[in-house]
């Protein structure tokens, strides 16, 4: 069971990333797949996850209309669009598994991957 994060990179505020989970080990039709930033200096949150079933997507109130979550079960990764980016949104991403359904608690998760840092700044 492993998940494994990339992507991350240092951009500007108004740029684009994309992020990616490689699920390995277990199949995205029976985990939900949710991703989890922490800011330095800050607590985990809850940024975004995709159900396992019909691939419901949820969002964080901060990150609405900018991320988008989608998954790809032939490939079994989870990628996670980010527009519009802000200094806010600087931090370590993590993607994270739980079965079946989403929860906007982050300590709700089982199964983390390592993060990949996020940095925006002009």
């Amino acid at each position: 069971f492993q998940l494994q994060a990339s992507g991350g990179g240092s951009v500007q505020p108004g740029g684009s990333l994309r992020l990616s989970c490689a699920a390995s080990g277990f199949s995205l039709d029976l985990y939900a797949i949710g991703w989890v930033r922490q800011a330095p200096g800050k607590v985990r949150e809850w940024v975004s996850c995709i159900s396992a079933r019909d691939g419901t997507t949820y969002y964080g109130d901060s990150v609405k209309g900018r991320f988008a979550i989608s998954r790809d079960k032939v490939k079994n990764m989870v990628y996670l669009q980010i527009d519009n980016l802000k200094p806010e949104d600087t931090g370590v991403y993590y993607c994270a598994a739980r079965q079946r359904v989403c929860n906007s608690g982050w300590l709700q998760y089982s199964d983390w991957g390592q993060g990949t840092l996020v940095t925006v700044s002009s």
